[in-house]
């Protein structure tokens, strides 16, 4: 309840006891126009009967007995009076001094709006305009009272005015001027009421100052910390109007930009995707903002290459926020004397902390495995920590585990990536892996590179850390069929970590940027989720730069371009696989990481292989086993591709793999490669 400072009673709250009183000043405007439109007061209230309810309600508060022009005056100037003594924030008021409206203006504008508080406003409005149906004003309409009650023109003036500063829309341009149809957005009148709905319109949030975090709660590096806490005083000076914030998605930004409004003893709106010029909530983002008193926050994720547009909001006069991811930029009046800051990807330190606080009861030694492990934005360590709560919920344990989160996190992955990439199922260890020592010993290389990406970091001396990132590029070289792709599933696996492959054809784009376009979206979600990302076949997008002799040739050297700076911004994993490495630009080489050479295999590693890929209970006799491995020079692949024929021909007859049924298989796979096989056999195996 609010205390009126003039009766010292009990009243509701001060927006809406504010907006009551301004809403009776239109009230009190409208019978009077009706009545002069009608010859009479009494002829108003005969054809409106619910006026005279409004008519005595303003009679009982002083103004009966006066002349309209003195009733409308005497009404304003209690008003007034009421609105000096009152400290509290007035929606309609801020609305009021931000827009520039005077006494006119205002009675003006929420004489639109009446049928949005009382529907038979709306009826009214249809009788005196002449046109049943039609429950909104219209400027002809509001053309006739203005010219009937003698008022000095400028009626037109003061409707574009109130247009441009998105406090009424017109629901039909299209029509001749005077059967403009004048509304008053909907947000924007329930804000103007003294509401705080939490999603006042599509694509808005609103967060009271209450639900935001204090500055002290705040996980975020402390430099970054620090500037937070000196921020609010060059945003109340106006030296900053607006701060850009760029990082990853889903890591905290929007919370870190509501923590600054909490400093300025504003809410926080949020804005998704409301950065064009022409999108109507533009218009009104404004004055809402203002009547909530809050700090409007865009969400905006321009591409590489593109900008977003940032007009200066109208009956605004606070600061702005606006999220950006790493790439793209803005411009526009909103983006001069504006601040950036960077919110990075949490270190070890801080994901554990936003596990501790997403999971308190929680072991804290596992938290602390997880947090080295998994390397996620806040946003998404909040979001895994509830799916592997569920997870760990299903099996009747209290305590999660790795693979919970393992789980968790696939089901954001998703969310997020199944649009770009594919996820391949990964399993198992080294071990299943046939390869030679060095090929081995690079990929445990590999493996180290991945687990210690981090600590590595501040390992190294100061000048090579500076140019580091936690990043690891690893480009695995090699014949069709040598296991490249077997090597990255399998290092998935170790490092209990999900697989995806990248869908050239969701990816690639005839369009000039589309192409660049997709692989930000993608490598900036790998980043995000900590997937490991696989480009199979690589050379396709790691081609070499060419002469520029036409149009094409220019895009797509830079295409290639893109790449070779992407990949060195890139904090992922990455593995780039390529039977033809000297397709791949010299450029890419130098960028990796780690370089991995898989070779054909020699007779122990296809032996190897062949003991790998058939089940235990085969009858192969170990002497023919062993000839097949030593003259067939198949790769790794073809073994593969012949073990499964043989166990399909062992289930045709209902038996297990025998010594004919692997011949047969292994001819087979010859024939395909238009090959002579150099196994000797008596048998006549061409029908299988």
């Amino acid at each position: 309840m609010f205390i009126d400072p003039s009766t010292n009673q009990a009243t509701p709250d001060a927006p809406a006891e504010h907006f009551r009183r301004c809403f009776y000043a239109a009230v009190l405007r409208v019978i009077e126009q009706v009545a002069l439109m009608l010859g009479s007061y009494e002829a108003a209230f005969a054809q409106f009967p619910f006026l005279t309810g409004y008519n005595n309600e303003l009679a009982a508060q002083g103004v009966g007995g006066l002349t309209p022009a003195e009733a409308w005056q005497c009404w304003f100037e209690q008003l007034h009076a009421w609105e000096q003594q009152s400290a509290a924030h007035l929606p309609l008021r801020a609305v009021c001094e931000a827009a520039q409206l005077d006494d006119a203006a205002l009675s003006l504008w929420l004489s639109i709006g009446l049928a949005e508080e009382d529907a038979r406003f709306g009826a009214l409005f249809a009788a005196q305009q002449g046109t049943p149906g039609q429950h909104r004003a219209t400027v002809g309409l509001l053309n006739m009272w203005w010219s009937a009650s003698g008022a000095p023109t400028g009626l037109h003036t003061r409707i574009r005015h109130l247009e441009e500063h998105g406090l009424i829309q017109i629901a039909n341009r299209e029509a001749p001027r005077s059967e403009w149809t004048l509304q008053v957005p909907g947000a924007l009148w329930d804000a103007l009421r003294g509401e705080q709905a939490a999603q006042p319109a599509a694509g808005l949030r609103y967060h009271a100052p209450a639900e935001l975090l204090p500055l002290e709660q705040l996980l975020v590096p402390d430099e970054l910390r620090a500037q937070l806490a000196q921020l609010p005083a060059l945003l109340r000076t106006g030296q900053v109007r607006t701060v850009l914030l760029r990082g990853p998605e889903h890591n905290g930004r929007k919370t870190l930009l509501g923590t600054l409004a909490r400093q300025l003893g504003r809410g926080v709106l949020v804005a998704k995707d409301v950065h064009e010029p022409h999108d109507a909530r533009w218009r009104w983002l404004g004055p809402l903002a203002t009547a909530l008193h809050a700090l409007p926050v865009l969400s905006c994720e321009p591409a590489p290459g593109e900008t977003a547009v940032l007009p200066e909001l109208v009956a605004f006069t606070g600061p702005l926020g606006v999220v950006l991811g790493q790439q793209g930029g803005v411009s526009g009046a909103a983006s001069e004397h504006a601040l950036t800051l960077t919110l990075p990807m949490p270190e070890a330190a801080a994901r554990l902390a936003h596990w501790q606080s997403a999971l308190p009861e929680q072991d804290a030694a596992t938290l602390t495995t997880i947090a080295e492990r998994y390397r996620l934005t806040g946003g998404n360590i909040r979001r895994a920590a509830q799916l592997a709560s569920a997870c760990a919920a299903l099996d009747g344990r209290a305590q999660i585990n790795l693979n919970d989160v393992q789980q968790a996190g696939r089901t954001l992955n998703r969310q997020a990536l199944d649009t770009l990439a594919t996820r391949l199922n990964v399993s198992g260890d080294w071990n299943q892996l046939a390869a030679n020592t060095t090929t081995l010993a690079e990929l445990h290389n590999l493996t180290r590179r991945c687990r210690q990406r981090e600590r590595l970091l501040d390992s190294a001396g100061a000048a090579l850390g500076a140019q580091l990132n936690a990043g690891v590029r690893a480009l695995f070289c090699g014949p069709s069929g040598t296991g490249k792709t077997l090597a990255a599933r399998l290092l998935a696996a170790t490092l209990h970590k999900d697989l995806y492959r990248l869908d050239l054809a969701a990816i690639v784009n005839k369009y000039i940027g589309e192409t660049e376009k997709g692989l930000q979206r993608l490598f900036a979600r790998a980043e995000e989720l900590d997937v490991i990302l696989l480009l199979d076949e690589g050379d396709a997008l790691l081609t070499q730069r060419t002469n520029v002799t036409n149009a094409n040739d220019r895009y797509a050297n830079l295409e290639t371009n893109y790449l070779l700076q992407r990949l060195e911004t890139f904090e992922g994993i990455l593995i780039v696989t390529t039977n033809a490495a000297e397709r791949i630009d010299s450029a890419f080489q130098r960028r990796m990481d780690v370089v991995v050479d898989f070779r054909l295999p020699d007779a122990a590693e296809r032996l190897s292989i062949w003991q790998l890929h058939l089940p235990e209970a085969n009858k192969v006799e170990a002497e023919r086993l062993l000839e097949i491995a030593g003259r067939c020079a198949l790769t790794g692949g073809q073994v593969r591709n012949a073990a499964l024929h043989a166990a399909l021909l062992a289930l045709d007859e209902h038996g297990v793999i025998n010594t004919a049924h692997l011949e047969a298989a292994v001819q087979r796979e010859y024939r395909k490669a238009g090959a002579v096989c150099p196994l000797r056999s008596t048998l006549d195996w061409m029908a299988y």
